[in-house]
């Protein structure tokens, strides 16, 4: 874990950087590819996402570690060689795993927040589940365990693997001539992000586009079909664990809702969208079936509310990156507490973006949990070795996000729009 928030602490300034560099030219090319609320709740989603793995929120099956042992029956001695398999390994097991998310109903939970940003750009690369709790997709790496690749191997391989997936979520690269036919590319993966009908369901491929031209799911970016971004059943939300596990509550409901019993089974199973007869007549719901003339989520967001918005991100961005540097000397329990923390402070912040009422009880209890942090342990877990007064300057945050939200919510809104619309 410490490796992971070591690596973290030296890819995330950089996912930063590009970000605002992508920003930036986009202004100058006059090309929008950012609205505020979605990209704050992009790398919102990836803080969580962070933190879940920070946590050990994954439970394994059977580890690789494991098959490696028992069934590996060959030793390959060529350095370049063993991490050059790996590599094309792990891309294998990216196209398959990527490819079942998207095609059976229950596993499209695991993937729906990655698709979920009605725009797309670098900010949106960072939308990652929380709701893969269970690592199920063990018996995709039999090959490489067959030709003897060691787990250590492969423990330093994936995180290069999945960063190297970052920046190709762009739209400011158009074609890139030879290379579309080797790597995947900005256009290849704009067309896996589309709700276009045309282009559902293809270029599941994470680093080489081989994989889809061998096993059909091929699509080029068509010049006449722009490509749409989102998913079908628009999430409506900016709030990342909302959107974490709305596809499952759906599929549950709809299995207890359902009369038939063999539909109250085959709906987590069947292809991704799928639903009961007489599910869908009693209970509609609404599709997108004509991407050109969608109207994007947007809520009612006051300048003074977009600049809270970023001035909560960025405190929580700083919160986070003193915990991925003190991990080594944290005790565990103080990681997941410090965890907890960031993830209710995510939770109301990105509520109060929604204009949820709900936004100021999760305040109520972030308020409660850092006092009662600060209190247990004398400090904000050892920050004043690294910034004199650091706790006083957390508390004092503390305090102000609880003050702040119940503005917006119950003084602002009830001034701007006479009521207290509540949104769900």
């Amino acid at each position: 874990m410490e490796t992971y928030a070591i690596a973290l602490s030296y890819a995330i300034p950089g996912f930063i950087v590009l970000i605002l560099l992508e920003y930036l030219i986009s202004r100058w090319k006059r090309t929008p590819v950012n609205e505020g609320m979605d990209t704050i709740s992009s790398i919102s989603s990836g803080i969580t996402n962070t933190l879940k793995s920070l946590m050990g929120l994954t439970v394994i099956i059977i580890s690789y570690e494991w098959m490696v042992d028992r069934i590996a029956l060959i030793e390959i001695k060529s350095s370049f060689l063993i991490y050059f398999l790996t590599f094309i390994g792990l891309d294998f097991v990216g196209y398959w795993s990527h490819r079942f998310n998207h095609t059976v109903n229950v596993f499209w939970n695991r993937h729906i927040i990655h698709h979920s940003s009605e725009e797309f750009n670098l900010a949106c690369a960072l939308r990652q589940n929380i709701s893969a709790i269970v690592s199920i997709y063990f018996f995709l790496y039999i090959p490489i365990a067959f030709i003897g690749i060691p787990a250590e191997i492969v423990a330093f391989v994936a995180p290069i693997h999945f960063f190297a997936q970052f920046w190709y979520h762009t739209r400011l690269i158009d074609k890139m001539g030879v290379l579309e036919h080797i790597i995947v590319t900005p256009s290849h993966h704009r067309v896996h992000h589309a709700i276009n009908d045309e282009y559902l369901d293809k270029n599941y491929s994470e680093i080489f586009i081989f994989w889809d031209k061998l096993f059909g799911t091929f699509q080029k970016e068509l010049p006449d079909q722009p490509p749409v971004y989102g998913v079908k059943k628009p999430v409506n939300t900016w709030n990342p664990f909302f959107i974490n596990f709305m596809h499952i509550w759906g599929i549950l409901k709809d299995s207890i809702r359902t009369k038939r019993p063999w539909d109250k089974i085959r709906v987590w199973f069947m292809p991704t969208g799928w639903r009961p007869d007489d599910v869908t007549k009693k209970y509609p719901i609404a599709v997108t079936t004509d991407p050109y003339n969608r109207e994007k989520y947007k809520t009612e967001s006051s300048l003074l509310l977009k600049i809270w918005s970023w001035t909560q991100l960025v405190i929580t961005i700083a919160l986070m990156y003193y915990l991925l540097i003190s991990v080594g000397k944290l005790p565990f329990i103080q990681i997941v507490n410090y965890s907890i923390f960031l993830m209710t402070s995510i939770f109301a912040y990105t509520s109060l973006m929604d204009r949820h009422i709900i936004s100021i009880y999760v305040e109520i209890i972030k308020l409660v949990l850092g006092i009662y942090f600060i209190i247990q342990g004398d400090s904000w877990f050892g920050i004043d070795d690294l910034i004199s007064g650091g706790t006083y300057i957390v508390y004092t945050y503390i305090i102000l996000s609880f003050i702040v939200s119940v503005y917006f919510q119950l003084i602002e809104r009830k001034y701007v729009t006479g009521t207290y619309k509540q949104m769900v």
